[in-house]
């Protein structure tokens, strides 16, 4: 595998996060207590052949919660995990099968905490300086993993404000067949900001979710109405 050194816009984009002290996604603080569920996820960057992208994932849409979701690799700490640079590793490579030894994790972003379901959640950002094949590992769990380019993110004709039917809204991303939504979609519109790739976008366009990603309550629905603001009567 060749070795890829991150861009300069990627160092920016560490530098902007390591001193941040507050969560710039949620309001509320976790309790002090053990209810607290720590989970992370890995915001890896890289490459690709359209040239730099992001690594996402879909859920499988018989899964009963995140269903068809679009997701970054991740999920709850174990026992034997260090922290959550451990954890969303481990779950990346469950989750799409990539070769953890091409990556490097350069930044842990500032916790989420989710009341409702007591979740308290890390965006590890790592770069992806040696890619390998992905793949779904659990075909019963993802359905496809997917090298997004940052091109189509940051194409003014791919964003717009996500809506949902409890009223609130944030941002969103349509690339090909992926509806990207709530938490990973919050937090890549931070990131991008963050790095200076963002580019004029109009922020009046409003589309809804699309109903198959709506059914039960889900965390990523939870995540949402912690970073969104409300549609304004």
């Amino acid at each position: 595998m060749t070795h890829v050194d991150a861009p300069s816009w990627f160092e920016d984009l560490v530098t902007a996060i390591r001193p941040l002290e507050v969560t710039p996604f949620g309001r509320f603080a976790p309790p002090d207590d053990e209810s607290v569920q720590r989970s992370a996820v890995l915001v890896l960057f890289g490459q690709g052949p359209a040239g730099p992208d992001v690594l996402l994932t879909q859920r499988s849409a018989t899964m009963r919660s995140h269903a068809g979701q679009v997701a970054f690799p991740g999920g709850k700490l174990d026992a034997g995990d260090a922290g959550p640079e451990a954890a969303a590793l481990r779950e990346a490579v469950e989750e799409t099968g990539l070769d953890p030894t091409g990556v490097q994790l350069r930044v842990t972003c500032p916790d989420l905490y989710v009341p409702p379901s007591k979740f308290l959640v890390t965006p590890v950002i790592g770069w992806w300086a040696r890619p390998s094949p992905v793949a779904p590992g659990d075909p019963a769990e993802v359905a496809q993993v997917v090298r997004v380019p940052i091109a189509s993110l940051v194409d003014p004709a791919n964003r717009f404000q996500s809506l949902h039917p409890s009223g609130y809204q944030g941002p969103g991303f349509e690339v090909g067949d992926l509806f990207v939504w709530g938490f990973t979609a919050g937090v890549l519109s931070w990131l991008l900001t963050l790095a200076g790739l963002e580019l004029p976008w109009d922020g009046q366009i409003r589309r809804r979710i699309p109903q198959q990603y709506l059914t039960g309550r889900t965390l990523v629905q939870e995540l949402s109405e912690q970073i969104d603001e409300r549609v304004p009567e």
